[in-house]
């Protein structure tokens, strides 16, 4: 099993990884074994987690997420999984390109 997650660290911000082992993962980024940037913002606290088969699987789940808005992440942490589509900057783009209000 593998596992993608999100941190949501100190001061605020996200920190979205993957890993194999994941209460092992979240002590080490709270011991500051972890990635260089909860290093400087521990406490870390796990927001949001999923749970994949393979490690590729979740592996490019990280990498998508990273990409993310704050806002698109915010709304998966709070688990508003029918208002994530149309949130890609090149939806946005779109709609507003069509003279469509975005309200």
């Amino acid at each position: 099993m593998a596992f993608v997650y999100i941190l949501r660290c100190s001061d605020g911000s996200y920190y979205t990884g993957s890993t194999t082992a994941l209460d092992l993962r979240l002590a080490q980024h709270n011991a500051g074994e972890g990635a260089e940037y909860t290093r400087e913002r521990r406490p870390v606290e796990l927001v949001w987690h999923a749970e994949f088969e393979r490690v590729a699987e979740a592996f490019g789940w990280e990498k998508r997420i990273q990409g993310w808005s704050r806002a698109k992440k915010q709304l998966l942490i709070d688990g508003r999984y029918e208002e994530l589509p149309g949130w890609s900057a090149r939806a946005r783009a779109a709609r507003n390109a069509g003279g469509a209000s975005s309200r």
